[in-house]
């Protein structure tokens, strides 16, 4: 006569197995998304960054109608708290771009050489990330 087992309960060695096999792919893809996620919340703060610093830019060009002679006129003229850090770099390290007047350029304003020595500064009038490297777009963040 056969015994009949009593019902165990628990779970087999193949389930386990399965079991811990998901939650391992499981927790690598969400490794992955928050490595990615980490570097889109950078490169969303510094094209913030750039925007904020840019529209100030513009703003003291409406104001005074010429170019600020660097990111630190803007913050002595109140136009920015502030100098952010670039998020990529961790610096305050940004590319200035001069506003140099292209002199084949027919609509370009004439200097006038009896100006005094602010207005004859060009000034900045856009600036960039100093960063190495690209985004995750593939754009370099140099032409940010």
């Amino acid at each position: 006569m056969k015994r009949r087992r009593k019902q165990q309960s628990g779970f087999t060695l193949i389930e386990l197995i399965v079991v811990v096999t998901i939650i391992g792919i499981l927790a690598a893809v969400a490794v992955s998304n928050v490595r990615w996620a980490q570097t889109k919340a950078r490169e969303s703060a510094l094209r913030h960054d750039l925007f904020e610093m840019r529209k100030s830019i513009d703003d003291y060009y409406a104001d005074k109608q010429k170019y600020p002679q660097s990111l630190q006129t803007l913050q002595q003229e109140h136009y920015l708290r502030n100098i952010p850090k670039d998020p990529m770099t961790g610096k305050s390290d940004w590319e200035e771009v001069q506003n140099t007047p292209d002199p084949s350029d027919p609509n370009a304003v004439p200097t006038d050489p009896a100006a005094s020595a602010d207005n004859a500064a060009p000034g900045i009038y856009d600036l960039h990330s100093q960063a190495p490297g690209n985004g995750l777009d593939g754009t370099p963040y140099k032409s940010w």
